[in-house]
């Protein structure tokens, strides 16, 4: 009786570390969620900025020409 009394014990040891350390893990991930919620890092540039990607291009190139480009370019 007492060894069965001891192993219960210690699996409720067990699962109170691991419901403890996994609390601890998803509040930790929503604390950085809120922290980074507002950085707004892809706004559009400002000033003597270039721009990089122009949608609005009359030259229509594939994929393969501008991996071929970056290949070459090495930009």
């Amino acid at each position: 009786m007492r060894a069965a009394l001891s192993a219960c014990w210690n699996g409720l040891k067990i699962f109170l570390v691991f419901a403890c350390c996994t609390g601890l893990f998803y509040y930790g991930i929503l604390f950085i969620i809120d922290e980074y919620q507002g950085d707004e890092r892809f706004e559009e540039p400002e000033g003597n900025a270039i721009k990089v990607f122009d949608q609005e291009s009359d030259s229509e190139f594939s994929f393969r020409d501008r991996l071929w480009y970056l290949w070459q370019q090495g930009e």
